[in-house]
C-alpha cells in the first residue's frame, strides 16, 4: 500500500518536528565549558636544569672505563660480542687421508699378430651352418651377413677362409692369412657357438 501524497506531507511534518524538539533538549540541556586557573602567569619563562655528564674517574674506575673493561672481557671458546670476529680462531678440521690403492697393472699391448687373430676369429664367429645339400651330397650351406655359399669340404670360401674339417653337426673353417680355425655348430641343433679348436 503506497502512502498518498497527503499522508506524505503529514510524516514529513511530524519528523521534522520531532528533530527540532530534539535539537531544543540537546541545547537546553547542555553543560558549559569548564575553565580552570592557570599554573603559571601570562609571560613567565619555564627553565629547567641541565643534566650534567658522568665524569670519568681519573684512576680508571669510572663507568666508562668499566664498559669497556666488560667489553674486552673473554670467555672461554666464546666472545661477548657476537659481531665481533677479530678474535675468532676456527677450529681446524680434521684431516682425513684416503686409502691409497696400488695402481693397476699396466696393461700389455698387444702385437699385430695378436690383433690380426683377434679379427679373424671376430670374422669367423658371424660365419652361420645351415646344413647339408643331401645326405649323400658332401655339399654344405654356409651363411654369413645375408650371403649364402654352396661349398664342399677342402674348398675355398671368399678368399682368406678354408672348409678344413666337416662332420654331421659342425664345420671347422680355417683362416688361411693367420691360421686360426674355428668350430661352427649346426643352425638350430642347440646353443649356436663358434669355439676356436686347440691346438
Amino acid at each position: 500500500m503506497t502512502p498518498t501524497p497527503e499522508q506524505e506531507k503529514k510524516l514529513f511534518i511530524v519528523l521534522a518536528a520531532a528533530l527540532a524538539v530534539l535539537v531544543l533538549y540537546r541545547v537546553a540541556t547542555s553543560e558549559k565549558q569548564r575553565t580552570a586557573p592557570l599554573a603559571f602567569p601570562k609571560g613567565s619563562v619555564a627553565t629547567s636544569p641541565i643534566r650534567g655528564g658522568v665524569s670519568a674517574a681519573a684512576d680508571g674506575t669510572g663507568p666508562l672505563a668499566i664498559f669497556i673493561e666488560r667489553r674486552n672481557e673473554k670467555f672461554p671458546g666464546v666472545a661477548r660480542d657476537i659481531f665481533r670476529m677479530a678474535d675468532y680462531v676456527p677450529k681446524p678440521k680434521p684431516v682425513i687421508h684416503a686409502p691409497v690403492n696400488p695402481p693397476p697393472p699396466p696393461v700389455p699391448e698387444k702385437t699385430p699378430e695378436e690383433i690380426a687373430k683377434e679379427n679373424a676369429r671376430a670374422d669367423l664367429s658371424r660365419f652361420r651352418f645351415l646344413g647339408y645339400l643331401t645326405d649323400k651330397d658332401s655339399s654344405l650351406f654356409l651363411s654369413r651377413d645375408g650371403e649364402l655359399f654352396i661349398v664342399k669340404s677342402g674348398e675355398r670360401v671368399l678368399k682368406n677362409y678354408i672348409v678344413k674339417e666337416t662332420g654331421k653337426d659342425y664345420v671347422i673353417l680355417l683362416d688361411t692369412a693367420t691360421n686360426v680355425d674355428a668350430r661352427i655348430e649346426l643352425s638350430g641343433s642347440g646353443p649356436e657357438r663358434m669355439s676356436p679348436r686347440p691346438r
